[in-house]
């Protein structure tokens, strides 16, 4: 298991994919310009060593800066290794026999390797602020677009557990800071964070961990079906359990650079934002959201904080989202084995578009598989779906294009499905949560949709193919 936030800090700077930072700059707008820019130009993360206003922190940002980096850090070769670790248990056969009940034996202990592990006193609680010391403002958090209703903790991991299971969640929530000690979580009704507050139903124990491991990091944003233990699920991705340690009975990851420990009333809520969020708006209207307040602060001699940018992509978060995608489509071919690929374009900024390769069986197969994946955990909340054929790359958008301009007859093969949940961020939506979906088959079709033989595909002579082939390399410069 990857230890903390340095040991990878020090991994990028030895394979020269990190850069310090000695000038003197603000969190406030400074650091989030230089960010964005190194961002596009898909530059170097960047550690600032000289935090302006905040003596004794760094900062680090741009850690995620692509996929290779990410699956090799976590000892894979392909990011989809870590989801078919979750699934490959279920997908065994029944352990009959001796030899396939020791390997279902191995499974459970394999398993069992990643759950949460207790741990002594971690290095966080090396230092330690009260509510009167305004520890809010002591955290360099970002302050990202001029008209941000204030400065944001853009990375937070927020703890919470279920009151009546006692499961564990780790949630990315945005949190604007209102003064030293208070700050607004904006999490949307439907995660999890949000869930199990109405389930306490009462003033609920929150913590916030600033700068944690990269399996901690990347389990905490990633959309993990419930009721599957977020510890759990980060275990999976660095190989063992992760190290927790208890406080004021939640279980907090034990690797993180600072902590916030107070609570959430749930039904304290004041207007947050405008914030510049992911598709390049700010939100709009306002909503209200809980007030977290915090108790105390713990954190580490010398602290890192981890903030990440946010605005029209593609930026960080758009790594983050073809990670997930990787990570889960395993995960997602489990419980629909038709789909052969997906594809969440970064400039559908996730939420917004995806596109999914079928092998295809049936008349009406693509809006099945439409129909499935907005009702399955996270991908309700996508916009756009559309869907081809297997022999279509769905990471080609130039194949795409084909097979939507050559399959799709609109009044056929469009799905428009009104009134429904979607992305409170989606600035198309005509109110925040409430839109509508749109679905494209982009398949090729078969005889009872279409009402004749499906149209063929162009081929090509062989004796004449062969022939050119003999030429083109000469013609191309690559003779010999």
């Amino acid at each position: 298991m990857p230890e903390d936030l340095r040991e990878y800090i020090s991994w990028l700077e030895e394979r020269g994919e990190l850069r310090r930072v000695g000038e003197e700059l603000s969190p406030v707008l400074e650091i989030p310009a230089l960010l964005r820019q190194v961002m596009r130009l898909k530059g170097p993360a960047l550690l600032f060593n000289n935090v302006s206003g905040h003596p004794g922190w760094r900062v680090v940002g741009n850690i995620f800066r692509g996929l290779g980096e990410v699956a090799e850090y976590l000892g894979v070769e392909k990011l989809e290794e870590l989801g078919e670790r979750l699934v490959a248990p279920i997908k065994r056969p029944p352990p009959l026999g001796a030899f396939t009940r020791l390997k279902g034996a191995g499974d459970v202990l394999r398993f069992s390797s990643y759950l949460p592990r207790k741990t002594g006193k971690p290095r966080f609680m090396e230092n330690e602020l009260g509510p009167e010391d305004s520890p809010l403002n002591v955290l360099p958090a970002f302050k990202t677009w001029p008209l941000d209703g204030g400065r944001y903790l853009t990375y937070p991991v927020v703890v919470t557990r279920d009151p009546e299971t006692g499961v564990h969640t780790l949630g990315v929530y945005r949190m604007m800071i209102l003064d030293g000690a208070r700050a607004v979580i904006h999490w949307q009704i439907h995660k999890r964070g949000a869930w199990y507050a109405e389930r306490w139903g009462r003033r609920m124990p929150v913590a916030v961990a600033i700068g944690c491991s990269v399996p901690v990091l990347l389990a905490a944003a990633a959309p993990v079906p419930h009721p599957l233990d977020k510890y759990l699920f980060a275990g999976v991705l660095g190989g063992e359990g992760v190290k927790v340690y208890e406080i004021d009975g939640l279980e907090v990851p034990a690797c993180a650079e600072a902590l916030l420990v107070g609570h959430v009333d749930p039904e304290e809520k004041v207007e947050e934002g405008p914030f510049g969020d992911h598709f390049g708006f700010y939100d709009k209207p306002r909503e209200k959201y809980p007030v977290f307040h915090v108790e105390r602060m713990y954190y580490r001699d010398d602290p890192i904080y981890y903030g990440t940018v946010v605005g029209k992509p593609p930026l960080e978060d758009a790594v983050l989202g073809r990670v997930y995608e990787r990570v889960f489509l395993p995960v997602i071919k489990l419980l629909l084995p038709e789909i052969e690929d997906m594809y969440f374009p970064e400039h559908g900024v996730f939420q917004g578009m995806l596109i999914v390769s079928i092998k295809k069986r049936y008349p009406g197969h693509a809006k099945k598989v439409m129909s499935a994946l907005w009702g399955l955990g996270q991908t309700s909340l996508t916009k756009i779906i559309v869907v081809v054929d297997a022999s279509i790359d769905p990471h080609s958008l130039g194949e795409v294009i084909w097979a939507v301009s050559s399959y799709v007859d609109p009044q056929r093969d469009v799905v428009v499905m009104e009134h429904s949940h979607t992305d409170v961020l989606d600035p198309a939506a005509p109110s925040p949560g409430y839109g509508s979906k749109l679905g494209i088959d982009a398949t090729k079709k078969l005889p009872e949709e279409y009402g004749a033989e499906p149209p063929l595909e162009v081929a090509e002579d062989p004796e004449v193919l062969k022939k050119v082939q003999r030429v083109l390399g000469r013609v191309m410069g690559r003779e010999g």
